[in-house]
């Protein structure tokens, strides 16, 4: 019998048989989650504060952050109340709001990594132009397009799920909602779902890949016709943080992506597994290559956290 979507909830899952070691689970859920929190809003204070990181680059690299804590702070409260065992209930409306701020914002962190590309671009291949090819304004408009255009594209999804009723399995593959999960479990036509979905998906993360692509030819030409070779080295350092968010995303989101539509079989622990590494990697791993491997923002953190020996080792 079919169930209405209006007062439906589905029970959300870690790992199933392992609910005794869910406790223990939780504390390194939460040092992550601590981590990627924390490295995030100091990357954003850093930049707001720092006058010498008021540029294109840091700008994006804020909006990276943004994005970063978009896409896993709305996992948060149903990943902990299934770890401490308050409830594994998600009434459906919560759910596909859930999954909206999920998809709208991986779909984001995506466009901002096209742009910081498009910006290396431009700061290798016309440096003398960059101040006045990228303002402010520019860059405004590029961030509310880059969220427009992830949200947008998802409003028929959303709606359309509205219509599905639920008379299969209602256990979620993991403690959160994906688009894909959600479907699985509809008894009725999903073929425009299943369809649209993935036309989204190529027009978004393909277009992004293949422009990211496009960029990075054009850098590898420009920093070939560098004439030293520590010029060389340096062009290409200045990129080596975005190339290393740009395989954190991508990579894990991929994965997932094949393992929901070509691996419907697999073990629980493998969903588990590849949602969590899709949402929780790159909010904590991208603070910690930017404030590796940039300086600017390095001595920024530095300037935060210790003022007075940054003053003294200036004077």
């Amino acid at each position: 019998m079919a169930i209405s979507n209006s007062s439906h909830t589905l029970s959300s899952t870690f790992i199933p048989g392992y609910e005794e070691y869910h406790h223990w689970i939780s504390i390194p859920f939460c040092f992550f989650y601590f981590v990627g929190i924390m490295g995030n809003c100091t990357i954003l204070h850093v930049v707001r504060t720092d006058p010498r990181l008021h540029e294109p680059m840091y700008y994006f690299l804020a909006m990276l952050s943004l994005t970063d804590m978009g896409m896993s702070l709305p996992t948060m409260i149903t990943l902990f109340r299934v770890l401490w065992s308050i409830s594994r209930e998600i009434q459906f409306n919560i759910c596909v709001v859930q999954m909206f701020f999920i998809h709208t914002f991986s779909f984001t962190e995506s466009s901002v990594l096209l742009a910081m590309a498009l910006d290396r671009y431009v700061a290798i291949c016309h440096p003398l132009r960059y101040a006045t090819i990228l303002t402010p304004k520019l860059i405004a408009k590029i961030g509310i397009t880059a969220l427009l255009r992830s949200a947008i594209p998802l409003i028929p999804l959303m709606i359309r799920l509205t219509f599905f009723s639920f008379c299969r399995s209602h256990i979620l593959s993991h403690s959160y909602c994906l688009h894909q999960d959600i479907i699985r479990l509809a008894c009725a036509d999903t073929k425009f779902n299943v369809i649209y979905g993935l036309v989204v998906i190529i027009m978004i993360w393909g277009i992004d890949c293949l422009g990211i692509f496009v960029s990075y030819v054009f850098i590898l030409h420009s920093v070939l016709r560098i004439a030293s070779h520590e010029g060389r080295l340096k062009a290409l350092n200045t990129c080596a943080s975005h190339i290393c968010a740009v395989l954190i995303l991508y990579v894990p989101m991929i994965g997932l992506s094949i393992v929901h539509r070509f691996a419907k079989h697999s073990s629980p622990f493998l969903y588990v597994f590849m949602a969590h590494i899709y949402l929780l990697v790159p909010p904590v791993l991208n603070p910690i290559i930017y404030s590796v491997k940039t300086k600017q923002i390095h001595q920024g953190i530095l300037h935060l956290f210790f003022p007075k020996k940054i003053h003294s080792a200036v004077m």
